[in-house]
């Protein structure tokens, strides 16, 4: 019998039944415990990569094999909102849908804690497989998934144990056992001795929080880790060796006087990167090996210190994506040295009817390029340099392909591996396969890079404005490069020095007539053989944009 006197009264009738409970609200602490075990697949996974493949680590994997089937025009699309960013905000998108649905998994588990485990392991499964679709990939790249699967998996049945949201004596879904006849419930008759403090709950969410901001290091520490070895190689990589030709000095006149243009060689930390590999591709030099086959007399087959003993040639050139957009920055220009591809082809022996060399990169990416390209004189090369340095890995260490007159799509192929020597009707490359042109000639293109869209500029002491920019038409030249105020006239600009037919040619135009107020300007250049760029506006798909670059400004 219990004694009801030694309890306080409260008003109400003890032996009425107590209220029903309210129903249990989302258990947020397990949805943390979900995120948290998902990044300890992450940070596991990407530990173990660093003795595998870039592309072994799963998040990786997924998301190469996005960018593999995403539509072109949603790939324009994304490329013309974030430029080189793309990579970063698949990224953040990638975390962020893999944060919804490990938390999804750890909301399960606090009442299905079987099921969200197996769930989990499916979804390491899964990613496994996508690490086997990566070309580079051997059968041994999948062990970094699969460990960051089981770790995980116990991670999340601990974590939701400990926050006291899996099951015990409350029964499989979390909810509570029936009393028995007779007993008194601890929800009815609290004893100050054995009441749950509410300092105990601290400890439990703290061990969730700590294991996740754990593993967020960890993964922050393996992809730092991967960073310091590439620069680690950077370091130690050979010295580059004495081009037999080198490229004519570049005057100074080719960078134009006027402040805020961009420097007429593009450095390598600034020069653009579009390509398929969200990871950049660890490839060691001593292994590294280069195959010439296909429609040839003779494959040949080249390691790396056998083509530094190449005679080497030095080259200005300026690349262009075919992303880019009309005023776009996906263009630069730097000084390369490599192995001309004509001189091997020609020891290969080139057999009648090939008019494709199709380029391979040790991702998997693929590039089909005119035979004629290749051949007809112009400094196409197996760079090995940049600006005076060996490749940064990022620029496809230790060798790319460098094409003068043609969009990188169909010719700039990193981290090289191979060449085969085919017909554009026998085999498609990786984006001519999505739709893009086969042959992607650089179209002329300008823009205007001082002032930029929609800023104030100040007229000078004479009441006039300067306005700058740049130009190019690879393998064809620059001629001329007029600019149009508002309605007037088409006014011609002062080009900077030549350098050759293969880089951009900056302008510079000194607007005598600055009327305060908005005003609008557009540039056209004439290339070489005296065509003039069209005005017809083109998006990037399939064969690169056009138009004419326009801009607003005000004169204060």
């Amino acid at each position: 019998m219990v004694d009801l006197r030694s309890r306080p009264s409260t008003g109400s009738d003890p032996r009425r039944p107590a209220a029903p409970r309210p129903p249990r609200g989302i258990p947020w602490w397990s949805a943390l415990a979900g995120i948290a075990s998902g990044l300890v697949l992450l940070a596991v996974s990407g530990v173990c990569s660093l003795a595998f493949s870039s592309s072994s680590a799963p998040l990786i994997a997924v998301g190469g094999t996005f960018v593999d089937v995403v539509p072109p025009g949603l790939k324009d699309l994304v490329i013309g909102l974030f430029g080189t960013r793309d990579k970063l905000v698949l990224g953040i998108s990638m975390l962020l849908v893999y944060a919804v649905v490990t938390g999804l998994l750890g909301i399960l588990a606090a009442r299905r804690p079987r099921t969200a485990a197996v769930l989990l392991a499916l979804l390491g499964a899964a990613a496994g497989v996508f690490v086997l679709t990566r070309a580079q990939n051997s059968a041994a790249d999948v062990v970094p998934t699969l460990a960051g699967t089981v770790i995980a998996v116990v991670s999340l049945l601990a974590l939701v144990s400990r926050s006291g949201a899996s099951p015990s004596a409350d029964g499989q879904d979390g909810r509570k056992a029936p009393a028995r006849a007779g007993a008194v419930s601890s929800a009815t008759a609290p004893s100050p001795a054995t009441a749950p403090s509410p300092a105990a709950a601290p400890p439990r969410r703290t061990l969730i929080a700590g294991t996740g901001v754990l593993a967020a290091i960890v993964a922050a520490g393996a992809q730092g880790l991967a960073t310091s070895r590439d620069l680690s190689r950077k370091v130690a990589q050979f010295v580059l060796p004495t081009p037999r030709k080198r490229a004519a000095p570049i005057p100074a006149g080719a960078q134009v006087d006027v402040a805020g243009m961009p420097p007429f060689v593009t450095p390598n930390g600034d020069f653009y990167r579009i390509d398929t590999a969200l990871a950049v591709p660890r490839v060691d030099p001593t292994s590294w090996s280069l195959r010439i086959h296909g429609l040839v007399d003779r494959e040949i087959e080249l390691d790396f210190s056998q083509l530094l003993a190449e005679p080497m040639v030095e080259s200005h050139v300026t690349l262009t994506c075919v992303s880019n957009v009309v005023g776009g920055d996906l263009a630069g220009n730097a000084t390369w040295i490599g192995v001309p591809v004509a001189r091997l082809l020609e020891r290969a022996g080139v057999q009648d009817g090939a008019d494709m060399v199709l380029s391979r990169s040790t991702d998997g990416f693929t590039a089909s390029t005119p035979l004629e390209a290749l051949t007809d004189g112009r400094d196409s090369l197996l760079a090995v340099g940049m600006n005076g340095s060996p490749l940064p890995p990022e620029h496809g260490y230790p060798v790319r392909m460098v094409v003068p007159g043609l969009y990188g799509y169909v010719s700039a192929t990193k981290w090289l591996t191979e060449l085969t020597v085919t017909r554009f009707a026998d085999q498609t490359a990786y984006w001519t396969s999505r739709g893009w042109s086969e042959r992607g000639p650089i179209k002329t293109a300008s823009r205007i890079d001082v002032p930029r869209e929609g800023k104030d500029v100040e007229a000078d002491g004479e009441g006039a404005v300067m306005l700058g920019g740049t130009a190019w038409a690879q393998h064809r030249g620059v001629r001329s490069v007029q600019v149009q105020i508002d309605d007037g006239s088409w006014l011609d600009a002062e080009l900077g020095t030549a350098v050759t037919s293969d880089t951009w040619t900056q302008w510079a135009l000194r607007w005598a007539d600055a009327r305060p107020g908005e005003h609008t300007a557009r540039v056209r250049a004439i290339d070489g053989t005296g065509e003039l760029q069209t005005s017809q506006h083109a998006d990037p798909a399939p064969n690169g944009s056009s138009g004419w670059h326009t801009i607003r400004f005000t004169v204060a």
